[in-house]
């Protein structure tokens, strides 16, 4: 699934292409799933062209999971067989045979199904980042994760959880009883009225993963607490710590989520599955604002 221009969801069309072959240190994946991303309308459309211009045509799919078919030269960690996982930063996961560096690859975990794990490199990292590396939770600390509805925030409750906090999640009736499944202690309407209203004491950390200006949640932070935002930069409220950041690629913390996964301490939670073909759908549906957690796109439907 490629697009050949900038611009709507109409630019992305399905290309028969030769099937790659894989370079010294890279390895052919059968691809068994890839995961829609919203950073993905940004590129489509072109506008993340200040951050990087795309070489036309360019494949979609920036994380993907699926089993080694060939290893290229110099590759021993892999092999044929092997079922992986990875974050691909130049795309290219929205296709039925993707090869990449088999450096950015980790084992796939056990408990989920495979197309599914295509939900874990991006918004299992911004969370694991979010939780352990910038806001550094602690047990006991008082977290709300606001968008806890969507991918991203769906491991931000569970990894806050695991981190042994008690974890307030903002979310639409749509989505309410799925966070509250994932573990949130208190679920909070953020369509019934202000935040403020709903908490009954300031919170230790905000994870602010929506993309609307935070700063009236960034005013529920105490003194000494932190705000950090994967989204928008926020505001520092008085005594607090604010960080804005871009997670990266980790492929050690990658595995680590996949351990918390099969021993049952992360779920991978996947609100839909559907076929390649639905991706320029997924994205309309995606702009109008009618997905919920993560999507998984299968080559073979």
């Amino acid at each position: 699934m490629r697009i050949h221009r900038y611009g709507d969801a109409s630019a992305i069309q399905a290309d028969d292409v030769p099937r790659p072959a894989p370079a010294p240190g890279e390895v052919l994946v059968r691809v068994a799933g890839t995961s829609f991303n919203p950073s993905e309308i940004g590129w489509r459309s072109g506008l993340l062209r200040a951050v990087a211009e795309l070489d036309l045509p360019w494949t979609l799919g920036g994380e993907v999971s699926g089993t080694v078919v060939e290893a290229g030269a110099g590759v021993t960690a892999l092999a044929p067989g092997d079922r992986v996982v990875g974050r691909v930063d130049d795309g290219g996961a929205a296709a039925e045979y993707l090869t990449a560096p088999a450096s950015t690859l980790v084992a796939a975990p056990a408990a989920a199904p495979l197309a599914h794990a295509a939900a874990l490199p991006i918004a299992g990292l911004t969370a694991w980042q979010a939780v352990f590396e910038h806001a550094r939770i602690a047990p006991r600390q008082r977290v709300l994760v606001n968008g806890a509805g969507g991918g991203v925030g769906g491991f931000a409750v569970q990894l806050a959880k695991h981190a042994g906090a008690y974890v307030i999640a903002t979310a639409s009736g749509r989505s309410a009883e799925a966070v509250r499944a994932l573990g949130a202690d208190q679920i909070v309407d953020y369509t019934a009225g202000p935040l403020a209203d709903a908490l009954d004491e300031p919170v230790d950390a905000l994870l602010h993963l929506v993309p609307a200006s935070g700063k009236k949640a960034a005013a529920l932070v105490r003194p000494g607490g932190v705000a950090v935002s994967a989204t928008v930069p926020l505001p520092a409220a008085a005594g607090t710590r604010a960080v804005h950041f871009v997670a990266r690629n980790d492929t050690d913390q990658l595995a680590a989520l996949v351990a918390l996964v099969d021993a049952g301490a992360v779920r991978v939670d996947v609100a839909a599955t559907r076929p390649l073909t639905d991706l320029a759908a997924v994205h309309r549906e995606a702009e109008a604002g009618l997905l919920r957690g993560k999507t998984i796109l299968t080559p073979c439907g």
